[in-house]
C-alpha cells in the first residue's frame, strides 16, 4: 500500500484527513500531515518530513500531497522526490486526497497522476444555474 502524506501550512492536512476520515467512517492507515507552522526552520521541517516518509513506506513508496507549487511545503518535498519510491502533487483538496486514498493500490506513478487529475477536475465554477435553489 501507498503511503500518502501531506505537507502544508498550518493545520491543513491534518483537517483534511479528520474531513476524510469523516467521509470513509475510519482514519486510514498509512496517512499523516506535516505542519509548516509547527517546526522553528525548514531545516527541522524536512528532518520530520524524512520521518514521516520513512514510517509511511511500507515498500510501495509515498505520495506526498502539498498545498500550494513553489512555497516552502513544495519546496521541501522536491529535496525529497524519488521516481518510483517518492512523488508528489502540489495544490491538495479533499477530492484530491479521497482518490488517492481510493487508488493507493496501484503504482506510484499512476497514483500521482490520477490524482492530479482528480484534483483538478474537482475544481468546479457553480454557477447559479446549476443549483437546485
Amino acid at each position: 500500500m501507498i503511503g500518502l502524506l501531506i505537507v502544508a501550512h498550518g493545520n491543513l492536512g491534518e483537517s483534511l484527513i479528520q474531513s476524510a476520515t469523516y467521509v470513509l467512517g475510519e482514519r486510514p492507515d498509512r496517512l499523516g500531515a506535516i505542519d509548516l507552522m509547527s517546526h522553528p526552520n525548514t531545516d527541522a521541517m524536512l528532518a520530520a518530513a524524512r520521518g514521516q516518509i520513512e514510517a509511511l513506506d511500507a515498500g510501495d513508496g509515498v505520495l506526498v500531497l502539498t498545498d500550494m507549487y513553489g512555497a516552502t511545503p513544495c519546496n521541501i518535498v522536491c529535496k525529497l522526490l524519488r521516481p518510483g519510491k517518492l512523488e508528489a502533487v502540489a495544490g491538495v483538496n479533499l477530492p484530491m486526497l479521497l482518490k488517492a486514498l481510493s487508488y493507493r493500490h496501484e503504482g506510484l506513478g499512476l497514483l500521482a497522476g490520477r490524482v492530479a487529475n482528480g484534483g483538478r477536475a474537482a475544481v468546479i465554477h457553480i454557477r447559479f444555474d446549476h443549483c437546485d435553489a
